[in-house]
């Protein structure tokens, strides 16, 4: 397991990009203590699976990853049940990205409909 988050942190620095990758479970409802503990100081020479394991010990580190918490999936599901839109009825790529765009656009009237005051 370790080897791979090597792998993928590695391939994110050569991307340029500051890796958070979960290295473990971690229980959901942490005691105070440890929530809002500390981090211990950054080891000397880490490497950059240490790094990153210790940056998301951090304070900073614990907020940047719980943005990734945000997910875009139940908006697939209300356009799956609610628009009743399961599968494309066309074929070819340019046919499908019309049809996935009339769909997202029948989702966002619907969104603004429901979000605008009423008056």
């Amino acid at each position: 397991m370790r080897i791979l988050h090597a792998a993928n942190v590695q391939a994110c620095g050569a991307a340029g990009i500051e890796p958070l990758i979960a290295l473990g479970r971690v229980t959901h409802h942490p005691f105070l203590g440890e929530r809002f503990a500390k981090a211990l100081p950054t080891p000397d020479d880490p490497t950059p699976v240490e790094a990153m394991a210790h940056r998301l010990k951090t304070l900073e580190g614990r907020k940047l990853y719980a943005q990734r918490k945000h997910i875009p999936e139940p908006v697939f599901g209300i356009i799956k049940s609610v628009l009743g839109f399961r599968q494309f009825l066309l074929r070819g790529l340019d046919h499908v990205r019309g049809e996935w765009n009339l769909v997202t656009m029948a989702w966002n009237l619907k969104r603004m409909f429901v979000l605008s005051p009423a008056g």
